[in-house]
């Protein structure tokens, strides 16, 4: 499905920042007014227009904080966050080092952090103790009761950050009764871009710790803790969940089950065998000239290079080989769903890989183009996303009703 653009990656990504709107992401004649001044793959154009935007809303906010306006400016505050999130996206030259992603990462933060402190619900920032340090989190409340609730730990992937989280699952967590425990974990927002960590393909080394703090929380109920995975998240959470026995229930969106097979298999087989055999000399030239011709190629490769900590493409290809559920995936032992997306450009097949390895309870459930949710990870269709989701924890964290007394 093409949005806007006829560029796979301006299509996706405009799609992507338009789909937010169902949670107040964006506004759809905000989107449509920024787009038409960025032709086809200027990625220079990108930012400016979505920075423009993202300043001119933002703006929006602050005034009507100013005066009182607590509603609007919130609303206007939100949009500002995802955004400033979109305006930053393709700026993968040397993102560790470059002034204008940093501070375009932290408007989007600081954004929706005070956006956060407006809602009618308690948001609380917190920071999950890990390893020598600690990851960035909030914690979405449905009240301040401090009632046990049923808890979604959502757990994004390979570019997404922490305050996307509201739009994907938090605010539809919310509506429905379930708390949200959301995180950066290593790679991702400001996990990686404050602190420095880099992905690790043994994720349950992260997510322990995360359900080790969710466990203190009164209002996380124990017995109803799920844990969901977005995009890259889909291979991170279900590698948790092989040696992670506390949770009610496990959540892929959508299924990876080899993340080096999804860059190995759209590649040359010359250009796979001179990164197995470490021929660099060989391999990242051509991979720059493939490079080259695709926006979608170009900030994936550089993206994961930064995200990974690699030395350079050939590397950071390398390093995806652990990233697998082989040998794992019968390990988990708690009720999952699969989901797959019928025109998934990035992970098309893995979902069904992931089902025939599990044998635990599970359910695949393929979102078909047909009702505009075939895009990788639903985008376009969130209310589709998350109706089908808590339809299926509702009724796997709802205890089956004994025998008539």
């Amino acid at each position: 499905m093409r949005f806007l653009y006829e560029d796979e990656s301006f299509s996706f990504e405009a799609l992507r920042a338009a789909g937010f709107a169902n949670d107040g992401g964006a506004d759809l004649g905000e989107v449509l007014t920024t787009v038409r001044n960025i032709a086809e793959g200027d990625e220079e154009a990108w930012l400016r227009e979505w920075k423009k935007t993202a300043q001119r809303v933002h703006a929006i906010g602050t005034r009507a904080l100013t005066a009182g306006h607590r509603v609007s400016a919130r609303e206007a505050l939100l949009r500002a966050s995802n955004y400033y999130r979109t305006a930053e996206f393709y700026r993968r030259d040397d993102p560790a080092h470059d002034p204008e992603a940093k501070t375009l990462s932290a408007l989007s933060r600081e954004t929706f952090a005070t956006a956060a402190s407006l809602m009618d619900t308690p948001v609380e920032a917190v920071r999950i103790p890990y390893e020598d340090t600690s990851l960035p989190g909030y914690l979405f409340l449905v009240d301040d009761s401090g009632t046990p609730r049923p808890t979604v730990v959502f757990t994004s992937g390979f570019d997404s950050t922490l305050e996307e989280a509201y739009f994907v699952i938090g605010a539809a967590a919310l509506r429905r009764g379930y708390n949200v425990l959301a995180y950066d974990g290593p790679g991702q927002g400001a996990a990686l871009r404050e602190q420095g960590l880099v992905l690790r393909p043994d994720w349950e080394a992260v997510v322990t710790p995360v359900v080790d703090y969710a466990l203190t929380r009164p209002e996380v109920d124990p017995d109803r803790l799920a844990l969901l995975g977005y995009s890259l998240g889909g291979y991170l959470t279900a590698r948790a969940a092989a040696h992670e026995h506390r949770l009610a229930a496990l959540v892929l969106d959508d299924g990876l089950y080899d993340y080096h097979d999804a860059h190995t298999r759209v590649m040359p087989p010359f250009l796979r065998e001179w990164i197995e055999a470490g021929r660099d000399d060989l391999a990242n030239p051509v991979a720059s000239l493939l490079m080259q011709g695709s926006t979608q190629l170009r900030w994936a490769l550089r993206n994961g290079v930064w995200v990974f900590g690699a030395d350079s493409v050939a590397d950071y290809i390398r390093r995806t080989a652990a990233y697998t559920l082989d040998g794992v995936a019968h390990l988990i032992d708690c009720p999952t769903l699969v989901l797959d997306a019928e025109d998934d450009q990035f992970f098309r097949g893995q979902p069904q890989r992931v089902r025939a390895a599990l044998t635990c309870p599970h359910t695949l459930i393929t979102l078909p183009e047909a009702e505009g949710a075939g895009e990788h990870c639903h985008m376009g269709a969130m209310s589709r996303f998350q109706q089908v989701t808590f339809d299926w924890l509702d009724t796997t964290l709802t205890p089956a009703a004994g025998p008539a007394a």
